[in-house]
């Protein structure tokens, strides 16, 4: 399989291209910590919504299952809106929905609006305005490297865990977590300044070609390719990396993301020591996203995603044997090296067999 290493550097012009696309994909990546809907911030809420409204947890999680599952849903058309539209607009779009989702979930009273607001309607905007975001500039932007800069978007994930599990459970036993929820809707709002000042949709944009092309290649917007989702439907390797990455989700961002620290309540940890520990989740997560990057570019990604898969598996078959504090401790450190450093080898494989230009639609 030919890999992105094999092009040629494009010279000097790539150094501020550089910082023009690092600065872009701040202003467009999106946080997990910081939308509610998000599993990882959901499983923050979970426990205050559940004592405040005295629904059952079977209840709370069912809504965070319907965001998961038109988080995903969502994917695969904001992937085939950012390669028609651009990533600006399609990100203004979700952060929009982002917000009216945060506004109407603080004001819920029943399980309807539950699942409706803070599930469906903040599943859908986040998943529109982050699903491919990462790897739709990462591969729009680089041709070399392409791998670390995927890892580097999924460490900045990770960063927005460390400060905001923190942050969130905190501001909740101050302010309640429904006031908590206007200031997450608050803080999209604000993403919108950046994201409409600063986003650009393509090097071309602004007159560079991509990091490490070919000096002769051409300083033109490439199309995307209206017929490859016909192709990727019929080809095994596709079906094979939207099953394992299906596992990928239900694991991290189903699983662990949103039951982690019920799980550690019900363990005898008190929810600050567990918030804690999911928080040394991300950060080891910010090291193995990057690792797993930084390898994607010097290995076959699919000998790593085994590797990857494989060390998933054993630490949850562990987990249910694994209830005091060191234990959990430790675990979350293993499986915060593995937490998403799928993402880099899956979104290289995505876009060597079906062209950079598309990581968009078949990545979502």
């Amino acid at each position: 399989m030919a890999r992105a290493s094999g092009m040629l550097s494009s010279g000097e012009s790539n150094g501020s291209q550089i910082s023009l696309c690092v600065g872009y994909s701040r202003g467009g990546r999106r946080d997990p910590i910081t939308l509610g809907g998000d599993p990882i911030g959901a499983g923050v809420f979970l426990l205050p919504m559940q004592a405040d409204l005295g629904w059952g947890r079977g209840t709370i999680s069912f809504a965070i299952s319907l965001g998961l599952v038109l988080f995903g849903l969502a994917g695969p058309f904001a992937g085939q809106f950012m390669d028609r539209f651009g990533p600006k607009r399609v990100m203004l779009a979700g952060l929009a929905i982002v917000i009216i989702a945060m506004v109407l979930s603080a004001r819920l009273t029943s399980t309807w609006e539950l699942n409706l607001f803070w599930g469906l309607l903040s599943g859908v905007g986040i998943g529109v305005a982050s699903a491919v975001l990462g790897a739709t500039v990462a591969n729009r932007w680089f041709a070399q490297r392409r791998g670390l800069v995927t890892g580097i978007f999924g460490a900045a994930t990770s960063a927005g865990q460390l400060v905001f599990v923190w942050l969130l459970v905190d501001l909740m036993s101050r302010i309640g977590w429904r006031t908590s929820i206007l200031a997450l809707g608050a803080l999209a709002a604000l993403l919108i300044i950046p994201v409409a000042l600063f986003m650009r949709d393509d090097p071309a944009d602004v007159g560079q070609r991509p990091y490490g092309a070919n000096d002769d290649t051409p300083v033109t917007r490439a199309k995307a390719d209206p017929g490859v989702m016909s192709r990727a439907l019929r080809s095994p390797t596709f079906w094979l990396l939207c099953g394992t990455f299906f596992i990928c989700g239900a694991t991290s961002n189903g699983l662990i993301g949103v039951h982690f620290i019920p799980y550690a309540v019900d363990c005898g940890i008190a929810v600050g020591a567990a918030a804690g520990t999911l928080a040394l989740m991300g950060a080891f997560n910010f090291v193995g996203t990057i690792g797993s990057g930084y390898l994607t570019d010097r290995y076959d990604p699919r000998k790593l995603l085994c590797i990857y898969y494989g060390l998933r598996g054993l630490s949850l078959l562990l987990l249910p044997f694994l209830r005091d504090p060191l234990a959990l401790t430790i675990f979350a450190m293993l499986f915060g090296l593995d937490y998403i450093a799928t993402v880099p080898p899956t979104t290289a494989l995505a876009a060597d067999l079906f062209g950079r230009h598309n990581v968009g639609s078949v990545f979502g």
